[in-house]
């Protein structure tokens, strides 16, 4: 855990990262989940308490807790955040006008998102799983 400046820098940093993430959520230009995990991050490094805090909430802690713990995107986040992405990117790739140039960036930037998604596991390892009852029963 920082101390002094950096902890109220990281601090910041993860309110900036929640606040962004709960933008996201009525935006479809910033992703709610990315600047969750960041905010976890930050909040991680600088305060046990609200990092208990996020890692309580309904909708995020579990996705949190697992790509803390294992690395993992559930396959439900993955197949949302493609549907999202190919829409919103989509969109801005067919409707708005700009330069060629900054629409290949925008498609590049979207397929590098999507790979890094789907390169993640969706579940965690084997020798991560708790063995069943019926196997501790076995033994």
């Amino acid at each position: 855990m920082v101390k002094g400046p950096k902890k109220v820098l990281f601090l910041s940093l993860g309110w900036m990262s929640l606040l962004l993430g709960f933008v996201g959520i009525f935006l479809p230009l910033l992703p709610t989940t990315p600047f969750a995990l960041l905010a976890a991050y930050f909040f991680s490094q600088s305060s046990k308490k609200l990092h208990s805090w996020l890692l309580r909430q309904k909708s995020l802690g579990p996705l949190i807790y697992s790509w803390e713990k294992h690395g993992v995107i559930p396959i439900r986040a993955k197949i949302l955040a493609t549907v999202m992405m190919t829409i919103l990117f989509s969109y801005s790739l067919i409707f708005v006008k700009v330069n060629l140039l900054i629409k290949a960036f925008v498609a590049l930037t979207g397929i590098s998102v999507l790979c890094f998604i789907w390169t993640r596991p969706s579940q965690k390892k084997k020798s991560e799983l708790r063995p069943k009852a019926h196997d501790t029963l076995a033994q």
